[in-house]
């Protein structure tokens, strides 16, 4: 599991902008690599949202972003078409990367128990160190979160 002050978890994974992201290519920048569980559905939505509206901000501030999901590169280009996405979303269908940052493990739903995603974001500085990670996330509010830790690095 990813732990802040740490190096960051190494990854390479495709995106929907038909490129090979390999965090390494990054150096120099900051990264938000958040993980989301399904495109399309009301809570990821509201969350990749809210980066868009968001990116300027984001952008003023040096940061590359990345949304992770185990979606499909396909499922991945309608999403960001349909919500109007300005950063890239990667797939990691294997989970590997999930696992990796501590954003896979085992969920609770109506007293069913199952394997999937966390909702988790992190933080990366210009160095590949994690600064910052935010595990079970809480959709509401959260960008804001994100843009105020940037501003503390």
């Amino acid at each position: 599991m990813a732990k802040e002050g740490n190096k960051a978890p190494a990854f390479t994974l495709a995106g929907d902008d038909g490129k090979k992201h390999k965090l390494s290519d990054y150096k120099g920048q900051k990264v938000v690599l958040y993980f989301y569980p399904k495109d399309n559905t009301p809570g990821c939505t509201t969350e990749a949202c809210d980066f868009r509206d968001n990116m300027t901000k984001l952008k003023r501030k040096g940061v590359v972003v990345f949304g992770v999901s185990k979606d499909s590169l396909a499922s991945h280009e309608k999403f960001r078409t349909k919500q109007n996405l300005n950063f890239t979303l990667l797939s990691d269908e294997d989970t590997k990367v999930h696992q990796k940052y501590g954003a896979w493990g085992e969920k609770n739903m109506y007293g069913k128990k199952f394997m999937g995603c966390i909702r988790s974001t992190f933080l990366i500085d210009e160095e590949g160190k994690l600064a910052k990670a935010w595990n079970k996330v809480r959709v509401k509010g959260h960008v804001d979160e994100v843009i105020e830790a940037i501003k503390e690095l």
